[in-house]
């Protein structure tokens, strides 16, 4: 009798979940179509650009890039074995070309034979949307971080004097690192002023180091960051000019996201 009972109950309860999912709309009202993404061949190999990626650096020339010194003649810095190496005294070295939005990979080394401590320790930093002259944007910080104590918000992974890494994901100088950006650019209004900042998300040797943070404003060394009115702009490497030896870079490319 008893089993019965629970038998009848099952059914019951089953025939009114039935009721109750004749009252939903149907799932074919909630199924989007279009527009369909489009098609992207991932890299073979991790760190490769994929299909749609625009180069920047593939170790053959230095095309891309230009030294804002000097906008009509070629980058100045060393190509040599496949990557590119700072030239001190030179300056920093730009894109031609400016973009928005974006997914950005890069890679870098710390020579081997790296001297000098802190801020003076394979000092290097990557700004986007470097619009104005000289180290003009905003700055993710590229410097030794393998048991090289600095301030935090200046060490590698810093959006300098800005945010603070989660982690510090360094390897060991003379090899090979990389970083993997999300960029949205700040968007103004009409007037000048700020409509959205500009955030970013990084991963550094694969690590998340900054997590869609908002960004305050153009990387200032004194002082506090603001935003002055600008639209699409270059990527700029820079040549920070302390005494240890130069970085290099290769495997340069990125994916406007639009």
């Amino acid at each position: 009798m008893k089993t019965s009972f629970i038998i009848l109950a099952c059914i019951m309860a089953t025939t009114a979940t039935f009721a109750q999912d004749d009252n939903l709309p149907k799932p074919e009202l909630t199924e989007v179509w279009e527009p369909v993404p489009k098609l992207v061949s991932p890299a073979a190999k991790a760190g490769e650009p994929p299909s749609d990626a625009i180069i920047l650096f593939n170790g053959k020339n230095l095309d891309e890039w230009m030294s804002p010194k000097e906008p009509t003649g070629p980058a100045k810095w060393t190509l040599s074995d496949g990557i590119i190496t700072v030239k001190k005294g030179t300056g920093p070295i730009r894109t031609k070309r400016s973009f928005e939005d974006y997914q950005f990979h890069l890679e870098y080394r710390i020579p081997a034979n790296i001297t000098g401590s802190g801020q003076a320790r394979g000092n290097s930093g990557i700004f986007f949307a470097a619009t104005g002259q000289g180290d003009s944007g905003y700055e993710l910080q590229v410097l030794d971080g393998y048991n090289n104590k600095t301030y935090v918000n200046g060490q590698v992974g810093s959006i300098y004097k800005q945010h603070i890494p989660l982690a510090n994901a360094s390897r060991k100088p003379g090899e090979w690192q990389t970083y993997d950006v999300v960029w949205t650019a700040p968007r103004f209004n009409d007037d000048g002023s700020l409509k959205s900042p500009a955030r970013i998300t990084v991963f550094h040797n694969g690590v998340l180091v900054q997590n869609n943070v908002e960004i305050k404003g153009e990387t200032t060394y004194r002082g506090q960051p603001s935003y002055k009115k600008h639209g699409p702009g270059p990527i700029l490497l820079q040549d920070h000019g302390d005494p240890s030896e130069p970085i290099s870079y290769r495997n340069i490319w990125l994916r406007e996201l639009k």
